[in-house]
């Protein structure tokens, strides 16, 4: 019988694509090139309060799980972090004042229904979101000091201290998901589910470059 190849690399192999997209998103790139006022940043990070309520939610319910169990890493939480940002970008209620996109509850719905009770939806969606924010996010934290002279409370979520070494965590991270007791179909799910996370974060972008008046890539 063939060795599996390790699920970490198959996650990466298989999001390769789809991962390009969500790059190369006219938002990002505005974004990214800082081109785009604070107030379209601030709408983003609207949007990632209600994802990452839905994602640490799913964590919480995972903990009761034997395979899901050690991807709950609280180091990780971002809504902490993203509270405080959210104060300094919006102001005081903001709360009350929330602009949450169709697209952006339909990614939180689908975190709702299948990451509280499957581990391969609730470890791909862990993946696709943190990994991200501890490589490419990273660039989107400077971004915010270099265009818009924010630090602190603002760009709180892409702060990781926490954490310690962010390349000693990724590898960590990536034994993690090699020791994961997953069969091949399991790993398929797994990647597959990946994939529509992607998706379902492009969808998101797209209608983030709407709302602040870009093109949308066809």
């Amino acid at each position: 019988m063939n060795e599996l190849v390790p699920l970490s690399q198959v996650l990466r192999s298989s999001t390769r694509a789809v991962h390009e997209r969500a790059h190369h998103s006219s938002y990002m790139e505005e974004l990214l090139g800082g081109r785009l006022p604070l107030d379209a940043y601030g709408l983003l990070a609207e949007q990632y309060w209600v994802i990452y309520g839905a994602l640490e939610a799913s964590s919480d319910a995972m903990r009761a799980d034997p395979v899901g169990r050690p991807f709950v890493i609280d180091e990780l939480r971002r809504l902490p972090a993203l509270r405080r940002d959210l104060e300094f970008l919006r102001g005081p209620g903001w709360e009350e004042r929330l602009t949450v996109l169709p697209t952006t509850e339909a990614y939180a719905e689908r975190l709702r229904t299948g990451g509280t009770t499957s581990p391969t939806v609730h470890i791909a969606h862990h993946y696709t979101r943190y990994l991200g924010d501890l490589a490419g996010g990273q660039m989107v934290g400077k971004l915010l000091e270099r265009t818009y002279g924010i630090t602190g409370p603002g760009a709180l979520f892409y702060d990781f201290a926490a954490l310690g070494s962010p390349s000693a965590f990724r590898t960590r991270y990536r034994a993690l998901l090699d020791a994961a007791p997953f069969d091949e179909l399991n790993r398929e799910q797994v990647a597959d589910e990946a994939v529509h996370a992607f998706e379902l974060n492009i969808a998101v972008l797209d209608e983030l470059a709407s709302a602040v008046g870009l093109p949308v890539a066809a």
